[in-house]
């Protein structure tokens, strides 16, 4: 599988997913580079057609993209209801269920997809698996502060953290000042339950577990573009 190929089915399924967005919509915008696909095509139908809408992003990344390609942005406080968020992924089971937060939004992420009506994911074919967690560490943010509490209460849970860092060892740090663990937790078998532990350890800002979230996914393969709409 080239890089090309993979690229070109990002794109594909970006596009496809931004046909979605309707006139006077308030949409949430993602992160990732296939979204930055999405969020292109959203500017050239701005440009070209008088697509009338606003955006709120999930990041600096998004925000800057937006400004690039001529989407407006606005805020929650501003529209506390999306008609739809088109976001991206870094695996998604069966369910539709999804582990997200390598880019480092995670936390915007969650709180602009439970703020809209509809979520869209955009991903390629490699992103598909049976069981989260089989080759892909689970994201979590972190208040600084409470690190070695944090570290040390998933430990005891089974899973193996890691600080995400940047060069020479300084610690990563998200767009809401905090830190990363990456988790290998191995294949999850009850993605639910592992969310509600988590989510009650003193510190925890937010998991990139997105259970139950995710109405559509427009997935890019090799032969074209599949649709998964949620049961």
């Amino acid at each position: 599988m080239s890089a090309d190929w993979i690229e070109d089915a990002k794109k594909k399924a970006a596009i496809e997913a931004a046909r979605n967005v309707e006139d006077n919509f308030v949409i949430g915008l993602g992160s990732g580079s296939t979204v930055a696909y999405a969020i292109k095509e959203i500017g050239r139908r701005i440009r070209e057609e008088g697509l009338r809408v606003i955006g709120v992003p999930t990041s600096y990344q998004s925000f800057f993209l937006a400004i690039k390609y001529g989407v407006p942005t606005t805020t929650l406080h501003e529209n506390p209801t999306l008609d739809l968020t088109i976001d991206g992924a870094d695996q998604i089971d069966e369910k539709l269920n999804l582990i997200k937060g390598m880019g480092g939004a995670l936390t915007k992420e969650k709180i602009i997809a439970a703020s809209s009506k509809k979520l869209i994911i955009v991903a390629d074919e490699r992103k598909l698996t049976n069981k989260l967690g089989e080759g892909q560490l689970l994201p979590i943010e972190i208040l600084p502060f409470a690190k070695p509490l944090v570290v040390n209460k998933i430990r005891k849970m089974g899973g193996k953290p890691y600080l995400r860092e940047v060069k020479d060892g300084m610690p990563y740090i998200t767009d809401n000042g905090n830190f990363i663990l990456d988790v290998d937790f191995g294949a999850i078998e009850k993605p639910e339950e592992l969310e509600e532990k988590l989510k009650m350890i003193p510190g925890v800002v937010e998991t990139g577990l997105f259970i139950g979230m995710a109405h559509t996914i427009y997935v890019g393969t090799k032969d074209g573009i599949k649709r998964i709409v949620k049961r």
